[in-house]
């Protein structure tokens, strides 16, 4: 997928383990290690703004478009 996830940078420059995040956005680690790792097809506008509000960041501080990369469609 063209599309970069940035989470593991988001958490390092703050300090903040993905555990501590889960906890503070009420959603299981196991679903955010599913983010984080560019797994994801989707995710919920609420879990982005809940993600950026706890983060202190935009959408685009967490989400990066690559066009050499190939897309879910390849």
């Amino acid at each position: 997928m063209g599309i970069l996830v940035r989470l593991d940078e988001q958490l390092h420059a703050r300090r903040m383990t993905l555990t501590e995040l889960a906890a503070r956005i009420n959603i299981t680690v196991a679903n955010l290690s599913i983010l984080k790792t560019g797994k994801a097809k989707a995710i919920r506008f609420s879990t982005l703004d809940a993600i950026c509000r706890v983060l202190e960041c935009q959408p685009g501080d967490l989400l990066a478009f690559d066009a050499t990369l190939p897309s879910s469609e390849d």
